[in-house]
């Protein structure tokens, strides 16, 4: 049994998830608001949240870090809709375990909870351990994870990109240079990261990745290098940090240049003398670690800007690695898409065989927004709906439908899908609301006030409107 937070401001999607949730054993509460439920946080020890990203008081993501910062261990679920793929997507690069869209099935529901407490026990069990004695139990550090597995599950592809990739991974992975991986989020850093770990000569010590991103400036030292107990207000045990545990093997940190400056100047100490020293202890130890990071800015650009040190940049970039978005990588998106459905499958327990081709064509022509990550989440929620053995339209979302239909429009087009194209009521609906926006548009000089003004909603609500229908190229 679980204890869970529902957090949704649509009191009727809480009641109809306490509910069910209860049915299946589990002790839920529900609140409507950030507020709300920062409060029940401070008071109760919950296992997972399920959280709307937009409430009326805050966002998933403000919500997400604030979640975090109360208890590490807590699994938040990031409800949302298609419209919100890329947000839902940065987010869990913040720290969410997963996102859930709407309408919510029950199956996807209850799947999501199983993995999130899988999750939850597994760090817990693999985090805490005694230094002596009891006084000296050391914290639970919820950002480690120790991953085993076989290299070549990272599944590259055929196209030129993919190509340069492999021999790029299979060049530096044997040496110990420090590498810098770039890509948007989704398209498989942290992958490519445990690729070149797995065929290096440290593959059979610690892989540590740690999400700089989610790592708040108070606890941005004590995750990294540790703490001992009583070193600061809080520190009830003492805790071992991620380079401490990777020694020997790898440290991956994803999204670098989100450390503060007085991290960053701690961190080049570390690289430069090869010694870390926990917080509120005088001893040093010496550590062996390769470090490989991740951005998806340049850091060269960053460190112009002034927000990262020139010297750290100069050490990380021994060697670094350009990750394509999936909508450049054409001749890869099959490959992927059979790739998730076949760990869909191991998953599930079915036997799905493929794609029709109508969904293959909308994979091809659609953008990917969320990249891999985005990719994997639409195949296993497929595969859970379908009954049959091949994945049909049917268990697409619509959205995704609808905008691939879209995705080369720009203000010079003229469009040429009418209503009978469209596949059922629901995509010949979003096709006269898409026909409507774009006129309104067009009326306006795509300003965007004006056309929310006529069209009686928030210019918020009209942003993702756009974003759905591949419409923000025009304003």
């Amino acid at each position: 049994m679980a204890k869970i937070l529902i957090i949704d401001d649509d009191t009727d999607i809480c009641q109809l998830l306490d509910r069910f949730l209860k049915r299946k054993g589990h002790d839920t509460s529900y609140v409507t608001s950030g507020k709300k439920a920062l409060t029940y946080l401070k008071e109760n020890d919950v296992d997972i949240v399920f959280c709307d990203f937009r409430l009326p008081d805050t966002d998933g993501k403000e919500l997400l870090i604030s979640i975090k910062e109360l208890n590490q261990k807590t699994q938040v679920i990031i409800i949302t809709g298609y419209s919100d793929v890329k947000v839902a997507v940065d987010v869990i690069k913040n720290g969410a375990f997963d996102y859930i869209t709407k309408p919510l099935l029950p199956e996807e529901v209850l799947m999501l909870v199983d993995k999130a407490l899988a999750q939850k026990n597994a760090v817990v069990q693999s985090n805490s351990y005694s230094e002596g004695n009891e006084d000296n139990k050391v914290e639970a550090i919820p950002n480690k994870r120790h991953v085993v597995g076989d290299p070549k599950n990272l599944v590259v592809g055929k196209s030129k990109e993919a190509e340069k990739l492999h021999t790029q991974i299979k060049l530096v992975a044997p040496t110990n240079y420090s590498v810098i991986i770039y890509g948007e989020s989704g398209t498989g850093k942290e992958s490519v990261a445990y690729s070149i770990h797995a065929q290096s000569t440290r593959k059979d010590k610690p892989f540590i990745a740690v999400d700089c991103g989610s790592l708040t400036k108070e606890l941005a030292g004590s995750e990294l290098f540790g703490h001992e107990k009583g070193s600061f207000t809080g520190a009830m045990q003492t805790k071992v940090g991620q380079f401490e545990l990777a020694n020997g093997g790898t440290i991956f940190l994803d999204e670098i240049g989100n450390l503060t400056y007085d991290i960053q100047v701690s961190l080049l100490r570390v690289i430069q003398e090869r010694k870390i020293r926990r917080i509120g202890s005088q001893k040093e130890t010496n550590i062996d670690v390769r470090i490989i990071v991740a951005a998806n800015e340049k850091l060269s650009d960053v460190t112009a800007k002034g927000k990262f040190r020139e010297d750290l940049y100069h050490r990380f970039n021994e060697f670094s690695i350009d990750l394509p978005p999936l909508r450049e990588r054409n001749e890869d998106i099959m490959l992927f898409a059979d790739f998730f459905l076949r760990n869909a499958n191991a998953e599930l327990g079915k036997h799905i065989e493929g794609f029709v081709p109508e969904v293959e064509k909308i994979f091809l022509d659609y953008n990917w927004p969320g990249n891999l990550r985005e990719m994997n989440n639409i195949i296993k929620r497929a595969a859970l709906l379908t009954s049959k053995d091949i994945i049909t339209l049917e268990t697409l979302p619509q959205e995704i439908i609808f905008q691939s239909k879209f995705n080369l429009i720009d203000e010079n087009k003229e469009h040429t899908i009418s209503s009978k194209d469209m596949p059922d009521l629901k995509s010949a609906a979003l096709h006269a609301e898409y026909e409507k926006i774009l006129e309104v548009l067009r009326k306006v000089n795509f300003n965007k006030s004006k056309a929310a003004l006529i069209l009686n909603i928030d210019r918020k609500t009209l942003y993702n409107k756009m974003k759905t229908f591949n419409l923000l190229v025009n304003g």
